[in-house]
């Protein structure tokens, strides 16, 4: 079999991709998803606050998810559901992905192009060696949203919650309108992980306690979680002692990150980044190895899913002029340099020759910035200045590059954010 673009994953990402690369041309276009339906992690996000970007309206996860697949269907875009992607390979400049299905069995397809559009996971226990216990009652905040929210089961009444990313800040609030008590949400960092907007509806709003700079020592209970203890950090992430503080609750809910799915990528060679845990695309948001494209949550952990749309059409766009020859003559890329508060920018490096008319850098930062400032530099001078009252690590940040600037003979390109003179940071 042989595609001309093959689109691992039918989430946001996936969906988008396909759509745009059909837009641009490439009637050839198909969508490899290991669930039995499209629309990926959205299915089971019913609160609302999607869409107010791609769409300017607000609407719930499932409904985001049906305009893409609405739209996909509409175009005839086929999908497998089902298959799941076991192989990734490129042999003699052949790309070869090979999946398997109830329906289909084992199938190698060739591919012209391949977007990567897996999505991440979360972080389970095992990696965060908390001592205690191990009996029921623990689930990660996923999980615990697919069983509310799509299976109709209440993992517990009495809750408490490690982490604040937004699916446990969302879950704080789904358990209360459920009936059940929250106790508390603790957090290891000095900030939440999560955007402010769901500190606020989903804890403050409900009341929940946020507690910072603390973690999970230990979990009691034998059959069933009976209760956890927690206790303040330091600055080493190390507990205090004397600070303990014993909660008894029937339930722990993990939200302690998110990890992008990238078994496949290091299957076939692909490039990881160390920050991000995603591969390093350049400005057309390929992978270091040709024909293999990334977007959304595989390539860094976004927090709005209107972004994720947004990235993947830039991606499914350029794989399709990748397929249609109708790239750019590679110049000299050219890195670049996440500087100050900054963890890690996307894209990594930039050829002008073959960027679009603008280009949207994407980044975070290690710590709170207070007062801040984004600058972007060619060569030292600057070309670009932006000031933003509150920069978060929970928060993504982004600059606009134009075209217009580059000349061709640049060297160095810079991406700083910190506190403008007079600004201060909060770590």
């Amino acid at each position: 079999m042989r595609h001309d673009i093959v689109i691992i994953g039918g989430g946001p990402a996936g969906l988008a991709a396909a759509i745009s690369a059909r837009e641009a041309g490439v009637e050839d276009v198909l969508i490899l998803e290991r669930e039995q339906e499209l629309g990926g992690i959205l299915n089971q996000c019913i609160h609302n606050g999607f869409g107010l970007h791609t769409f300017q309206e607000e609407l719930t996860g499932p409904e985001y998810a049906a305009r893409y697949i609405e739209k996909a269907q509409a175009l005839g875009i086929p999908a497998q559901l089902g298959a799941t992607v076991i192989d990734l390979a490129r042999e003699d400049g052949v790309l070869t992905v090979t999946c398997v299905s109830r329906q289909a069995g084992l199938q190698c397809i060739q591919a012209g192009a391949v977007v990567l559009c897996m999505g991440c996971r979360e972080r389970p226990r095992g990696a965060l060696n908390i001592p205690g216990c191990r009996p029921a009652g623990i689930f990660s905040a996923g999980t615990a949203q697919r069983l509310v929210n799509r299976e109709g089961y209440l993992p517990g009444r009495k809750v408490v919650i490690l982490g604040s990313g937004d699916i446990g800040l969302i879950m704080a609030r789904r358990m209360t309108l459920e009936g059940a008590q929250v106790q508390c949400v603790a957090e290891i960092q000095p900030y939440s992980g999560g955007l402010k907007r769901n500190i606020v509806q989903c804890l403050d709003d409900y009341g929940i306690p946020l507690k910072l700079s603390h973690t999970v020592v230990d979990i009691r209970g034998k059959e069933r979680v009976e209760g956890v203890t927690i206790a303040a950090v330091d600055d080493r992430m190390q507990p205090i002692p004397g600070t303990e503080e014993d909660i008894p609750c029937d339930t722990l809910l993990l939200s302690v990150g998110l990890i992008p799915e990238n078994e496949l990528s290091r299957q076939i060679g692909v490039e990881i980044s160390p920050a991000t845990n995603g591969p390093r695309v350049n400005e057309s948001l390929e992978t270091s190895i040709p024909g293999v494209f990334a977007c959304g949550n595989v390539l860094h952990v976004h927090d709005l899913v209107d972004y994720v749309s947004e990235e993947a059409e830039q991606a499914g766009r350029n794989a399709a002029r990748a397929v249609l020859g109708q790239s750019a003559e590679t110049g000299r890329e050219i890195p670049l340099s996440p500087t100050g508060a900054i963890r890690y920018t996307v894209p990594a490096t930039l050829d002008p020759a073959r960027m679009q008319e603008t280009l949207t850098v994407r980044f975070r930062v290690k710590e709170t910035v207070k007062s801040g400032q984004i600058r972007v530099l060619l060569d030292g001078k600057e070309v670009l200045r932006r000031n933003r009252p509150i920069m978060a690590p929970g928060e993504m940040e982004q600059a606009v590059l134009k075209k217009e600037w580059f000349t061709g003979t640049e060297q160095t390109l810079e991406v700083w954010a910190g506190p403008r003179e007079g600004g201060n940071t909060n770590g």
